[in-house]
């Protein structure tokens, strides 16, 4: 079956296993006990083969091709791809005072939806048509998918994505189960249904991250930063099938180091194949932007350190300037807006940094361990415009449609598909701030292909920054009418009426006037000549440029170093993503996000040893933080800096904290060790890493195979 990223999966094995995990028989019965009662009387003859765990065993000398079913596959290497300026980055390091160096892991992450993906396939062989319930992020797209794996015409399959119990990008990609289930509901010409169990979800639907880093950065001794080289290998598993913009083979990666002024800057990467449960998924993130963030700031606080120079001194001096805007990145992006510096100082005002330096200096002559971390994100979002950005050829714009009954009240459909962002209140309220029409008068749906217009679904964060400007948009194509409608029924020209929330009015006497709901009876029932009925209209919106919200989090720690476990005492984020729509929706985003955050730099551990066994596919090992474990956040919103492109001026927020978050708790504990010499630790910072760093003086590696027999 194709891949998002034009590679082919295997939906069921054939010639060999390439990972554990994957599929290598469908059997179909009418519960799922007789159906688990016959798998177990499967018997598998496997031959032990060579396992590849990482991309460096993936590119050495003599290693095994995974992808030996593709032609023109030599090896293990799926892409090579390259960003920048070479040349100029080789000269800055040339006239560096320091070159500030770091290596490290980010590793496998796993988006743990609250629910697994299923389906329900049923072939209608009376009508030819196909109806698939099925827990989709990406209704359109899959259907796109289902054409081409089913050989059926797109107009008779309908996909309906119903609440589906979270997703954060795991339920994006196709998965096998969902193409055995409707394969066998057209043979059987039955429902056929498929629900994984929570270990299928862990060991074999889509990872996140697993990106190793290699990271330079040439200074000069006052802090500034000349340039910027990363070397990036990719680890994704056994097929390619990561759901990214086509032109970007490693996503957004590049858009690290955004917000600060480097003159320039390279970054070379390499994805490979290995013996994995496929990777890559946009785990709360805008395509790789995660890793992008965590590199950048995990490099930013090593390089203060190298220079002696104080964290956040070091930032501020390299933060582009307000007045600087629109900036050019040195990997090519084009920024907008922003105030960084001002964000900076609201989270250190917040955190009382200067007297929590000093607390630090105490507690450390007593043996106690305290660190601060920062770390600050400008995430590019909503994307993204059409000369850039599509999937399988698809052009990533999105879509609205909106339909005003003629009792005034209204029906918005769109095509992206909400799994808890609030998409019902906040696109209800987008309407009734353009239109006057009561929140509560208007009705939301998203999900099914057969109702919905074509878009592209949720994820990357781009709700807002896209769907939301259509829903925008098409709400003033709305107005726009009624406003023909109210010239004719105040019989003025159009030229003399004026517009307040929910009401036209004549400029030269306000007290005439009618309401929104008035004109929408009047576009059934007393249209002017040549106008056509009713009060609907569709938009496509294709954003002109990316959105960039900013953010600043801070996170204090204290390390207990008899045991390597760390305490986090406070956290502090202050977010600029524009215009906020709803701010109770937004804040709720930043709380999940910092708690997915805290996970992953604190406990979310999923590796695999050197037979190529997935470790920590159960939630006894890969931990999810409760309410006991999960810190408390200060949240600050004084900071807004309008997005100038978009309709209502939103950048996006759903993914920020998850973006921005981990590299605040990892520096803040590598900053609690400052003085043993030790630089990185990878995620999760474990107790026992922590404590070997400690005891050892030196870095802990988290990249595997690991060692599961001590």
């Amino acid at each position: 079956m194709p891949t998002l990223s034009y590679d082919t999966q295997a939906v069921l094995a054939t010639d060999k296993v390439r990972f554990q995990g994957q599929e290598v028989a469908c059997v179909i019965a009418d519960d799922p006990y007789i159906a688990k009662d016959a798998c177990e009387a499967i018997d598998v003859d496997y031959e032990p083969l060579p396992v590849i765990v990482n991309p460096k065993q993936a590119v050495a000398d003599g290693a095994p091709v995974i992808r030996d079913d593709k032609e023109n596959q030599p090896d293990n290497v799926i892409y090579t791809w390259e960003v920048g300026d070479a040349a100029g980055t080789d000269r800055a390091f040339e006239q560096a005072d320091v070159i500030s160096r770091l290596q490290l892991h980010y590793p496998r992450s796993h988006p743990s939806p609250i629910e697994c993906c299923g389906s329900i396939a049923d072939f209608n062989r009376a009508t030819s048509k196909l109806t698939v319930y099925m827990t989709t992020q990406a209704p359109h797209i899959i259907r796109a998918a289902v054409a081409l794996v089913a050989e059926l015409p797109e107009h008779m399959i309908r996909i309906i994505s119903p609440d589906i119990g979270g997703g954060f990008g795991n339920k994006v990609p196709v998965y096998p189960g969902y193409v055995c289930s409707i394969l066998a509901s057209i043979l059987l010409e039955r429902p056929v249904k498929w629900i994984e169990d929570k270990t299928g979800n862990l060991i074999s639907t889509g990872f996140a991250r697993d990106i190793y880093l290699d990271g330079e950065m040439a200074l000069r001794s006052d802090g500034k930063i000349l340039g910027v080289r990363m070397h990036c290998d990719a680890d994704h598993g056994a097929f390619f099938s990561d759901a990214q913009p086509s032109k970007f083979k490693i996503g957004l990666l590049h858009s690290a180091f955004a917000a600060y002024d480097i003159p320039v800057a390279h970054l070379r990467a390499r994805g490979t194949y290995t013996n994995k449960a496929p990777g890559g998924v946009a785990y709360r993130c805008s395509f790789r932007v995660t890793e992008a963030m965590f590199f950048q700031e995990r490099m930013v606080q090593a390089a203060a350190d190298d220079l002696g120079m104080d964290q956040a001194a070091f930032r501020r001096m390299n933060f582009v300037r307000d007045e600087d805007f629109p900036h050019r990145t040195p990997l090519g992006f084009l920024t907008d807006s922003g105030q960084y510096a001002k964000c900076l100082d609201v989270g250190l005002r917040a955190i009382n940094y200067e007297e929590f330096r000093k607390q630090q200096e105490e507690a450390r002559s007593r043996g106690r361990l305290l660190g601060l971390g920062i770390s600050t994100m400008t995430e590019p979002l909503g994307a993204g415009n059409s000369r850039e950005y599509d999937i399988l050829g698809i052009k990533m714009f999105d879509s609205a449609e909106l339909k005003v009954h003629m009792t005034g009240k209204a029906i918005v459909r769109t095509g992206a598909r909400t799994q808890g962002q609030g998409h019902e209140t906040t696109w209800a309220q987008i309407v009734a701030h353009e239109l006057g029409i009561p929140a509560e008068d208007i009705v939301v749906e998203e999900g099914d292909t057969d109702t919905a217009p074509f878009g592209m679904g949720t994820y990357a964060s781009r709700s807002t920054p896209v769907a939301g400007a259509a829903v925008a948009m098409v709400a003033r194509k709305i107005r726009a009418k009624a406003r023909k409608l109210a010239a004719h029924l105040l019989e003025v020209s159009e030229e003399d009426i004026e517009w307040e929330l929910g009401r036209f009015y004549v400029r030269s006497a306000p007290d005439r006037g009618v309401t929104i709901q008035e004109c929408a009876m009047a576009a059934y029932s007393n249209m002017p000549d040549g106008m056509e009925p009713g009060l609907e209209n569709t938009a496509y919106y294709d954003p002109p440029n990316l959105t960039w919200p900013f953010a600043v989090y801070i996170a204090t720690v204290e390390v207990d170093p008899a045991s390597g476990v760390w305490d986090v005492l406070s956290v502090v984020a202050v977010d600029d993503c524009g215009v906020r729509i709803n701010p109770m929706i937004v804040e709720g985003q930043i709380m999940g996000g910092l708690t997915e955050a805290y996970a992953m730099a604190n406990m979310q551990f999923i590796t695999f040893d050197a037979e190529g066994n997935c470790v920590g596919s159960n939630y006894m090992d890969y931990l999810l933080p409760t309410a006991w474990e999960t810190p408390g956040f200060e949240l600050h919103s004084e900071v807004v800096t309008p997005c100038p492109h978009h309709p209502i001026g939103a950048k996006g927020i759903g993914e920020c904290a998850a973006v921005g978050g981990p590299a605040a708790f990892v520096n803040a504990v590598i900053d609690a060790l400052s003085g043993t010499g030790v630089r990185n630790i990878d995620m999760p910072l474990l107790p026992d890493r922590v404590w070997e760093a400690l005891t050892h003086h030196r870095d802990v590696s988290g990249a595997p195979p690991v060692r599961t027999d001590d």
